[in-house]
């Protein structure tokens, strides 16, 4: 049991990044969806909001490593040059969940946390991690295989909202033990809060010279 309400907000979160570091790279896209989870009864109750926003690199080394995350999340970047994200937006989602989950969810947190510092310390849960998927006989825990395996879906975008889309209709589904894979995750001591950093930038400010 997460505290003592039996309906909780849950929150799946993704990030598209232009690197692996977060001392490095830089957040580009991040998409957020929150559902309202009957941990009682082990029912989804149905999704409340739904968003999704692009951001402008600005140091130089993320804008230098844009060409090569460019080949795996494929977001020209036309489509994010001068864009921003809604600080005030995503904090408050932030505070309205009850717990967080992403499919990877240290690569993810160390992203937003980066960025809004109070995420560390959140309650956050790995779809990667927290199943136990090879011992259901899955070979693999990436998303789109599971997704493949199944029956949910055959392709992967790499973009932010898709990828939670998908995931969330993963966790509804029931495992061998009669659970959702939701509740399978949420059984598990959620991930230590991160130390806190100075925050980097969100909004727009001086932007490194582009190199390409």
């Amino acid at each position: 049991m997460i505290g003592d309400k039996r309906i909780l907000t849950g929150m799946l979160l993704d990030v598209e990044t232009t690197g692996l570091s977060p001392a490095r790279d830089e957040m580009i896209e991040i998409g957020m969806l929150l559902f309202q989870y009957d941990q009682i009864q082990d029912e989804f109750k149905g999704v409340t909001e739904e968003h999704s926003y692009l951001r402008d690199p600005l140091s130089h080394t993320a804008l230098s490593n844009y060409s090569s995350a460019y080949r795996i999340h494929g977001i020209p970047f036309e489509q994010v040059e001068g864009e921003a994200f809604d600080d005030e937006l995503i904090q408050g989602l932030l505070k309205k969940a009850d717990f967080i989950v992403a499919h990877n969810a240290s690569f993810d947190r160390s992203f937003v946390s980066a960025m809004y510092p109070e995420a560390g310390s959140l309650r956050w849960h790995c779809s990667v991690r927290h199943i136990p998927w090879k011992e259901y006989g899955f070979m693999s825990s990436k998303l789109l295989y599971l997704m493949q395996r199944h029956g949910l879906g055959s392709s992967q975008s790499h973009r932010a909202l898709d990828d939670i889309l998908q995931l969330h209709e993963l966790l509804k589904v029931k495992s061998q033990n009669g659970n959702t894979y939701l509740k399978e995750a949420l059984a598990k001591n959620p991930m230590k809060p991160a130390a806190k950093k100075e925050p980097k930038p969100s909004r727009r400010g001086v932007r490194a010279e582009r190199p390409f």
